[in-house]
């Protein structure tokens, strides 16, 4: 769009804005609304505390959604006035106004866009993000500490809630293992591309002789169960295991045996809490999260045998994902989408919006068969 007039630019938007509200179908939306303004006006509702919390956070999502978008197409009509007043009264001050927004409204309608191709049967979930620490040692587990807190600051730029569920250190540095909940609609559509190996490069802190070193974690991402999800688990087929909750450097957190640690026997998936207090909790929690890593696991197998009944080649993309390199150059690079950016320090602050993006076309575009 650089080479194009302002007045083609805004065409160009409002006929890309005029699909995305085709897409999101705002007529059905707005119907939604109205039936689940009724449910949640009904006392009776609150009666099921699950079911009442479904449908006010679906209909704050729908509502969210459709506000969007009203006030981007107001934007969008105001965008042409607002132009036509800066070349009317000839005002620098205004035309750098109206590109300011032209460029904003280019970015508000590109998420827009993107947002519309979260359309996966589990997308509209929240999301369970675990992060292990892989080869490299101390630096892998400081590593893993590191993408931990980017992640938490994007959700944070997004005003997204999150619970951290489970953080297990390492004795020198860093983490071993963390998991944690983005609480948002779409968190799982929107993160999903992010599961696989991040690698490292960089001067190591923690060697004296000021080497090199490469390092890996690995980042899983799974969707929240809800109750409408049939997971069958037999209970002996689980290890159950309490243990003290334990900080930084071994500290004990808890003076009570209240963290939960749960093994599926027969896929060896496991997972822990100890944010509770209360041993009761963390099991349930942590049987929650059982849940959805078995969930995806199945959806995940469902899939591979799909594409195998195709005789498509089953892709394990998820093994490759994304190199951060801090030294010899400052480089951050998208293996799949060859997204990059040189802005290592924002990107490990959380902004990754960028890559997110690609990422969610690129697994589109998978998905549909055009790769």
């Amino acid at each position: 769009m650089a080479d194009l007039d302002p007045a083609d630019k805004i065409k160009e938007l409002t006929s890309t804005l005029a699909n995305v509200e085709a897409v999101l179908d705002l007529d059905a939306k707005g119907r939604e609304i109205d039936e689940l303004r009724e449910q949640s006006a009904d006392p009776e509702l609150w009666n099921d505390p699950d079911r009442a919390q479904q449908v006010t956070r679906r209909l704050a999502n729908l509502e969210s959604t459709v506000s969007k978008v009203g006030t981007i197409r107001r934007r969008l009509d105001d965008l042409s006035v607002l132009y036509e007043l800066a070349s009317s009264e000839d005002d620098p001050d205004t035309r750098t106004e109206a590109d300011n927004e032209l460029e904003s409204l280019r970015s508000d309608i590109g998420e827009l866009e993107v947002r519309t191709l979260l359309s996966g049967p589990y997308d509209e979930r929240e999301a369970l993000v675990s992060i292990n620490s892989q080869a490299g040692g101390i630096d892998a587990a400081d590593w893993a500490q590191m993408l931990q807190r980017m992640y938490l600051r994007w959700a944070e730029r997004h005003g997204y809630p999150t619970e951290i569920y489970e953080t297990s250190y390492a004795e020198e540095a860093g983490i071993k293992s963390t998991t944690f909940a983005v609480k948002a609609p779409f968190a799982y559509g929107t993160l999903r591309g992010e599961h696989g190996t991040h690698r490292l490069v960089r001067i190591s802190p923690f060697d004296n002789q000021n080497r090199r070193q490469t390092s890996f974690a690995g980042v899983d991402v799974v969707p929240v169960v809800q109750q409408s999800d049939h997971i069958e688990i037999d209970e002996n087929e689980l290890r159950i295991d309490v243990y003290r909750s334990s900080g930084p450097g071994g500290q004990s957190v808890n003076t009570t045996d209240s963290a939960v640690r749960i093994t599926h026997l027969p896929t060896g998936v496991v997972v822990t809490c100890q944010n509770e207090k209360s041993q009761i909790q963390n099991r349930a929690t942590a049987m929650g999260m059982l849940q959805a890593k078995l969930l995806e696991l199945k959806r995940r197998e469902e899939k591979a045998e799909i594409d195998e009944l195709r005789g498509e080649n089953v892709s394990s993309w998820g093994t490759q994902m994304r190199n951060y390199v801090l030294h010899p150059y400052q480089s951050v690079k998208d293996v799949r989408t060859g997204v990059e950016s040189g802005n290592t320090g924002g990107v490990l602050d959380g902004e990754i919006d960028t890559f997110v993006d690609a990422e969610i076309r690129w697994l589109r575009s998978q998905e549909s068969g055009e790769g």
